[in-house]
């Protein structure tokens, strides 16, 4: 099964919740309260705020399960967790319950895989964590080892926002090729996702994927212990060493597909950029207002029209 959001849930949130699971694992279809440290759920962060704004997304989410039911399709729509109480100091606990209908879809499940903590919090993005929980739960399967997909499905389970990239070109380049970099790059799995025509249009992909040798296997090791830059370089294949203090320290380039696509803004403004909004891609980010620029009207000043975006982007996508 792939859980396909209806409300859509941040990178964080995802791992967060994929640690809910994995600490209820052992009692997962049982109703029983579950309980977890809150500093296990904060990753590198030093606060807990941000963890009871997830957990309050993660409790009015609701997914679509396809399933089949008497031999024929159907549709389950859950929630994805239950009531809990977090306790106020930093260093205390959560408490929490898995909602009855989705312990029995977990427990009935021949697929459903917890994910590896060190990947988990060594992807980047929501969509290479989704991708790797779609081969994780695949990686078993003796019988198979590729899946096709409609675009439309794969949005759905790859949680794509409702009328974002809603091409093949954009879906691909915002998504799909960074989820399969990281993925392969890191996970114990290579992964490719490859696109189907009908006529002249993609309307389906095919996902394909197959375990590493033992060398491989060593290397993701080794590329798990990198800082993050280096992670990334090592997935975009311009790495094959760790890359020291100074130079993580260092802004990454601008890629070249934003190049070909338009010119650069100032520099002072990707500076601004970095400082208001730490952890976010800032070129990825230029992209998505490149594209919303798209016939509309020039701006008269491009570099403060893309902070004033930048800047409801990241309300409207916390990290």
């Amino acid at each position: 099964m792939d859980l396909i959001e209806v409300t859509p849930l941040t990178l964080t949130d995802r791992r967060i919740y994929n640690q809910l699971l994995e600490k209820a694992w052992e009692a997962i279809d049982k109703p029983v309260v579950h309980v977890i440290a809150k500093s296990e759920l904060r990753g590198s962060h030093n606060s807990n705020d941000r963890i009871g704004e997830s957990i309050e997304r993660l409790m009015s989410a609701i997914v679509k399960v396809e399933a089949v039911w008497d031999g024929k399709p159907a549709v389950e729509r859950v929630q994805l967790l239950g009531g809990n109480m977090e306790m106020a100091r930093t260093d205390g606990l959560l408490e929490y319950e898995i909602p009855p209908r989705l312990r029995k879809i977990i427990s009935n499940s021949t697929v459903f895989a917890r994910l590896q903590r060190e990947i988990m919090f060594a992807l980047s993005s929501k969509y290479a964590l989704t991708l790797y929980e779609m081969v994780q739960k695949r990686g078993n399967l003796r019988w198979r080892s590729s899946e096709k997909f409609s675009l439309d499905a794969l949005r759905g389970v790859l949680g794509v926002p409702k009328g974002k990239l809603t091409s093949w070109s954009n879906l691909r380049l915002r998504a799909i090729d960074p989820a399969v970099a990281e993925v392969s790059a890191l996970s114990d799995y290579m992964v490719e996702i490859q696109p189907i025509k009908t006529g002249r249009s993609v309307t389906h992909v095919e996902l394909r994927w197959w375990r590493k040798d033992g060398e491989a296997t060593g290397k993701v090791e080794r590329a798990l212990q990198f800082a993050s830059p280096g992670r990334r370089a090592k997935a975009d294949g311009r790495a094959d060493e760790p890359v020291s203090a100074e130079a993580a320290a260092q802004p990454k380039p601008r890629p070249a597909w934003l190049d070909r696509q338009s010119g650069s803004l100032k520099t002072e403004t990707y500076e601004t950029a970095r400082l208001r909004h730490p952890g976010y891609d800032i070129y990825f980010v230029e992209g998505e207002w490149r594209n919303w620029m798209q016939g509309k009207e020039p701006v008269r000043d491009p570099d403060r029209a893309f902070l004033a975006f930048f800047r409801t982007y990241a309300d409207a996508n916390p990290l």
